[in-house]
């Protein structure tokens, strides 16, 4: 997976030191309350999209990009669900990151923007929707936890988003 320009010159200050990065996570559900998940290039796992914010990105604005580049899936971004942090990953290349991760509920801004999920980059090897009772068993232990999140937020909006205390 390609490294964003900006990761690749902080890591050439900091070498494969660990990286606390923002990340983004969408729980995008279309109108028959499917969710949309992409198998990872890199672990072979079934995940909800995410990605690293740019600097200076606005969250929402962020993820929406995310979902666009790599699903092909122009979303609405509803609400925050969730504020988490990742364990740390050490990556193939040796570098070691940690991410705080902002994951909201997103949905297709259309039935034909729904349509048009597809693989749109390398980060990916499938895209696909899924009922919630019929979720592939390779899914990332994330994506459980933000799926986790979504159906709470989604069955009590007046809970607002999980985070620890």
């Amino acid at each position: 997976m390609p490294i964003p320009e900006f990761v690749a010159a902080l890591r050439s200050h900091v070498g494969t030191d660990l990286l606390w990065m923002p990340g983004v996570s969408a729980v995008v559900v279309d109108d028959d309350g499917r969710v949309l998940l992409g198998q990872r290039a890199d672990t072979g796992q079934w995940a909800v999209i995410s990605g690293i914010l740019e600097p200076g990105e606005d969250p929402a604005v962020g993820l929406a990009r995310e979902v666009l580049e790599e699903t092909g899936v122009e979303v609405a971004v509803d609400a925050l669900v969730a504020v988490t942090v990742t364990e740390p990953v050490r990556y193939p290349n040796g570098d070691l990151s940690q991410y705080l991760d902002l994951a909201f509920v997103c949905r297709p801004v259309s039935p034909a923007a729904a349509a048009a999920a597809h693989v749109a980059d390398d980060e990916s090897l499938a895209v696909s929707w899924f009922a919630p009772d019929a979720l592939p068993d390779d899914l990332a232990r994330s994506t459980t936890e933000r799926l986790a999140h979504a159906r709470r937020w989604l069955d009590d909006p007046s809970a607002g988003p999980f985070f620890a205390r």
